[in-house]
């Protein structure tokens, strides 16, 4: 490890930065310092410029992904290097709003079919009815499900929040019946959801959302989270026919 590199990530670590985060900002520096063919620490302000407008116009980046590794490079500069960062030079590029694809009554009912076990089944509805990420569902123990309150309790979402989503009645039975199949001590989904763990506490499993979420078993792979993470879908009688969240927000 490069000195650098070291002094990155104890400044990373004294500000209680998440893995990820750590990760995705020694990533954008090591690439920054490959694109130049030196030291991160040689470079100076005309150089961030250049490399910002080879990300938009070589690599074709998306604004979001520019203004990450931008935010990796100022916190390089700022807080490891102690060197003065120009905002006016190295503006954040403009973000783009694009209105998400929400699916139909019908197209719902046809990805939650589509899944070849009752687990992937249960993984679908309840990413659809709660609005968890995959990583939140992966994570979901038995103890977060408060049957009593009808709520789900998302610990450790993104930015490091805790918060708590509506739980519908319908997959309220459906995670019943998960658990009279498999009985799982701590998580909900033990040993089966494809993502792979940032703490050691959490365990490393296999397959299975990280497959869906390259496009198989299911045939299509659109996101199906609601706009509103606390809004539960309704689940009509019809089997694996789940109703349009109704606007919250």
């Amino acid at each position: 490890m490069t000195r650098l590199r070291q002094m990155m990530l104890e400044e990373l670590e004294r500000r209680n930065y998440s893995p990820s985060t750590t990760r995705c900002y020694i990533r954008a520096v090591a690439d920054l310092a490959r694109y130049f063919h030196r030291s991160p620490e040689q470079l100076r302000p005309e150089h961030i410029r250049e490399y910002q407008a080879n990300l938009f116009r070589q690599r074709k980046l998306a604004s979001s992904s520019v203004t990450q590794r931008l935010a990796a490079l100022r916190f390089f500069f700022i807080k490891t290097l102690k060197k003065v960062w120009s905002v006016d030079q190295t503006p954040y590029p403009k973000r783009v709003h694009r209105l998400p694809t929400v699916l139909s009554q019908e197209e719902v009912a046809l990805l939650i079919d589509s899944a070849p076990t009752p687990f992937y089944r249960l993984l679908l509805m309840t990413l659809y009815a709660t609005g968890a990420r995959c990583a939140e569902v992966a994570r979901l123990k038995v103890s977060d499900i408060d049957s009593p309150r009808r709520v789900v309790h998302i610990q450790g979402g993104k930015g490091r929040r805790d918060r708590g989503v509506m739980l519908s009645p319908i997959l309220l039975e459906a995670l019943r019946g998960h658990w009279r199949r498999l009985k799982p001590k701590v998580w909900l989904f033990p040993g089966g959801v494809g993502i792979k763990s940032r703490s050691p506490s959490i365990p490393r499993p296999s397959g299975t959302l990280a497959t869906l979420r390259r496009g198989g078993p299911a045939s299509q792979k659109p996101c199906i989270r609601t706009r509103c993470a606390t809004v539960s879908p309704r689940i009509c009688s019809k089997p694996a026919l789940i109703s349009a969240p109704s606007r919250c927000c």
